[in-house]
């Protein structure tokens, strides 16, 4: 009966929140309701089952507008009308610890879905996770707690900077991925030796695994696999040889005969290495909830660097900004001197629309190394989907340039900057800055026209020299140079679109709309290739475990 009569109550209560949302909307004049946005979700038990009656608290920066519902019988809770800002969401219930999310970014206009997890405060599980979880965090660490498949990227601004956000965090991941060497003259002659010991000893499971390991660490894994299946016929106990096994599988591209390996070998080697390798097949055959858990696993009980960056990537890949800034930071304060680590930061602070955060960690990782190409170039796409640039980011392309003269994707990024910038002050502010705009119209143009020099297949840099002189109102040169483009690249949306624009100034009425038609049709097909990678890439949904101290040494 009780149960009954707080659902009779919510149902009352959830009617006379849908009035008075109504009728807020009503008065809230346009430009403000446009801004609201919405978070729902569901609140399931550890076996995904939703639960009813939870109590969901949603906590802005003045706790004196917290909101608070109940779940109702499929476990739906929702918050409408909501401010953009940073809340604390938590569901509780008698019988469960609590599900908290400490810091849960909702963006102006969005709709979010969130799904929190709570555990039975009387099982095994939750008594002991505790002490036997490894320790990592020095306060409440993140744990993946389930998916939800949904579109929503919660990003912020046009669909091009969201695009932009999704390939920072998948250029983020890259960065993990080390080229194998060519094999050198050493190699090669060890490789000799140990074949002639397999020949002579066919039983020696340590030329097998020994050989086998060779082939595998210099990019030739299906030769490397039948002498490691070999040396485990011999030695079935040897825990190295069954793990270079399971890598050798990943590496071939045998990813359900690596994960069937690591998950036997960690029945009764639960090491690191196991858990990372894990992760990286469990991505690779598209289970990205079990390859995050592997690899949160394989940093608590190891942290080492790698291991810190790729729990991050992971997080970061599958939307998951929030506890992505998390681990990344954490991973700054452990290694304050990995570049990537910091770049890592800087992505997951910009998917989460934090763009200041995003510029001052992006420029700390160009500071480190400012010979090292890869922050630049982060920043430069960072750059190109913002319509504004930042005079610190600026300030480091033109030492990327000065160190680099003849990298075109420098003088590229360096135009971009400076031509953002100049736009960004009005022409009428005074008369030495109009005069130093036209200085620096002209050094953009010629950083152009050498960007497209050392590299005549720059598709990006023709569009920008073209945008320049539409400006200038020089049509016939703007048209050139969006054709230049197309050229180098035929499926570059914002170039047919551009020439269209100027055709039209020019009275071309047939050749505008010929190219609008061909920019519509390419504009379709990508929006259609990434929503159906918008649809394949899940969210990650996570909730907040408390956790003892972390001892990390």
């Amino acid at each position: 009966m009780g149960r009954l009569r707080a659902f009779s109550q919510q149902l009352r209560s959830s009617y006379e929140l849908l009035v008075l949302v109504l009728l807020l909307t009503l008065c809230l004049p346009s430009q403000e309701t446009e801004k609201l946005a919405l978070l729902r979700g569901v609140v399931r038990d550890s076996q995904g089952t939703p639960i009813a009656g939870a109590t969901v608290h949603l906590q802005p920066a003045d706790p004196t507008q917290t909101q608070t519902v109940l779940t109702n019988v499929q476990g739906n809770y929702s918050f409408v009308a909501l401010r953009g800002g940073v809340y604390v969401l938590r569901a509780e219930l008698a019988g469960y610890t609590e599900a908290r999310i400490a810091s849960l970014f909702v963006g102006p206009k969005e709709a979010k879905n969130v799904d929190l997890i709570l555990l039975p405060t009387n099982t095994p599980a939750s008594q002991s996770s505790a002490a036997q979880a490894p320790q990592f965090f020095d306060e409440p660490q993140f744990a993946v707690a389930g998916v939800t498949d949904t579109t929503n990227l919660g990003g912020h601004g046009s669909d091009t900077i969201v695009r932009t956000r999704e390939t920072l965090a998948k250029e983020t991941v890259s960065l993990s991925k080390t080229p194998a060497n060519a094999a050198p003259v050493a190699v090669i002659e060890a490789e000799k030796r140990l074949r002639d010991k397999v020949e002579r000893e066919p039983g020696s499971f340590e030329a097998d695994h020994l050989l086998g390991k060779l082939l595998d660490n210099n990019g030739r894994a299906r030769d490397a696999i039948p002498y490691l299946e070999r040396a485990r016929e011999l030695k079935p106990s040897d825990d190295e040889n069954s793990y270079d096994l399971a890598l050798a599988n990943a590496h071939a591209g045998n990813d359900e005969r690596a994960r069937v390996d690591a998950e036997i070998l960690l029945k009764h080697s639960d090491q690191a290495e196991v858990h990372h390798l894990l992760g990286d097949v469990q991505e690779k055959l598209g289970n990205s909830l079990e390859a995050v858990r592997e690899y949160q696993r394989a940093a608590e009980m190891d942290p080492r660097e790698p291991y810190v960056f790729d729990w991050g990537s992971e997080l970061l890949l599958h939307r998951a900004p929030e506890p992505a800034v998390d681990v990344f930071t954490k991973g700054n304060r452990l290694f304050p001197h990995s570049v990537r680590m910091l770049i890592g930061l800087s992505a997951a602070w910009f998917a989460r629309g934090s763009d200041d955060q995003a510029v001052q960690r992006i420029c700390e990782a160009s500071d480190l190394n400012p010979d090292d190409p890869t922050p630049y170039l982060f920043m430069g796409k960072m750059q190109n989907a913002e319509s504004a640039s930042s005079e610190q980011i600026v300030e480091r392309l033109k030492r990327f340039v000065d160190r680099q003269p003849e990298n075109a994707q420098a003088n590229y990024y360096y135009a971009v900057g400076l031509w953002k910038l100049r736009k960004a002050t009005p022409d009428t502010a005074h008369t030495e800055r109009s005069e130093s705009m036209m200085v620096e119209s002209g050094l953009v143009e010629s950083m152009l026209n050498h960007a497209i020099r050392l590299d005549p297949k720059f598709a990006a840099a023709y569009v920008q020299l073209g945008i320049l002189h539409s400006e200038r109102k020089d049509y016939p040169r703007a048209i050139s140079d969006y054709r230049q483009a197309i050229q180098a690249d035929p499926k570059l949306e914002e170039a047919h679109f551009r020439l269209a624009q100027d055709y039209r100034k020019v009275g071309d009425a047939d050749r505008a709309a010929a190219e609008l038609e061909i920019y519509n049709q390419i504009a379709e097909e990508s929006a259609q290739a990434a929503e159906r990678e918008r649809h394949e890439i899940r969210q990650f949904v996570y909730v907040l475990r408390d956790q003892p101290p972390a001892q990390v040494h």
